[in-house]
């Protein structure tokens, strides 16, 4: 049975949270007794992902949205009190990571997609703090936009997806940054990729997509950062041999 401290250790080397100027505390949130038996993996840290991650035996959770960004836990009150209680109470520790794991160029939401996508070539792109945390790339051949849009929209589930549908009919070339990046459109349209994918949309971006001519997929907050949470779980099994679950709470925004 790993130690905490073992699996932790492993997730900092491997995401190097201390890179990212981030206003999340990314690494260990919450500590547990030290032993690990089975990890949950999700998006959010909310109680519904805590009760479903008991439910299934887990020890430790991680979650690319924690529950400490900036002095938000400066007080435990309100909705602190409930969720730090409940970790505490049932012995479950929580680490989270934000940027890093958008970031990471194997492991991260935005590398995974891509994959997921078939986009090669991949270079940084997603300038935020000066760090990239997303990615560009080519598909290995032209598509479609329409039918582009239809795997992108199987690709993601059941979000309720919207597209800004002002470039090219035919896609060569994608720029990825999941969650809420529709101001990168702007770094997609000047570097000419045919198509930006993102999770949620802004109003600002319309004008932007419309007077640079972009097409920008925005596949929902929730499910485009799925990937990264899910990916982390199968490394942690494979390295550790221990069980680790994704719990999809299936949130279409």
């Amino acid at each position: 049975m790993p130690s905490l401290n073992a699996i932790t250790a492993f997730l900092d080397r491997e995401l190097k949270p201390s890179q990212f100027k981030d206003i999340s505390h990314n690494g260990l949130q919450v500590e547990n007794s030290g032993k690990v038996r089975k990890v949950c993996v999700g998006v959010d840290a909310s109680m519904d992902f805590f009760e479903a991650a008991n439910a299934q035996g887990a020890d430790l959770l991680i979650c690319h949205h924690g529950i400490s960004w900036g002095d938000s836990l400066a007080r435990i009150t309100a909705q602190n009190y409930p969720r730090v209680k409940y970790l505490l109470e049932h012995d479950m520790a929580l680490y989270a990571s934000h940027l890093p794991l958008d970031a990471h160029a194997e492991l991260g939401n935005n590398a995974c997609i891509a994959k997921a996508l078939g986009v090669r070539t991949l270079h940084p792109f997603g300038n935020y703090h000066g760090v990239n945390i997303g990615c560009t790339g080519r598909l290995p051949r032209a598509l479609a936009y329409a039918a582009l849009k239809g795997e992108l929209a199987t690709l993601f589930g059941g979000s309720p997806y919207v597209s800004m549908d002002f470039g090219k009919e035919t896609i060569r070339t994608v720029a990825i940054v999941s969650g809420g990046a529709a101001d990168l459109a702007e770094e997609a349209a000047q570097k000419n990729v045919d198509l930006y994918i993102t999770g949620e949309p802004m109003l600002q971006t319309y004008s932007i997509a419309k007077e640079y001519g972009l097409n920008v997929f925005f596949g929902g907050h929730y499910a485009t950062e799925t990937f990264g949470v899910r990916a982390l779980a199968e490394a942690i099994s494979n390295k550790f041999s221990i069980p680790a679950e994704f719990i999809n709470l299936s949130v279409p925004y």
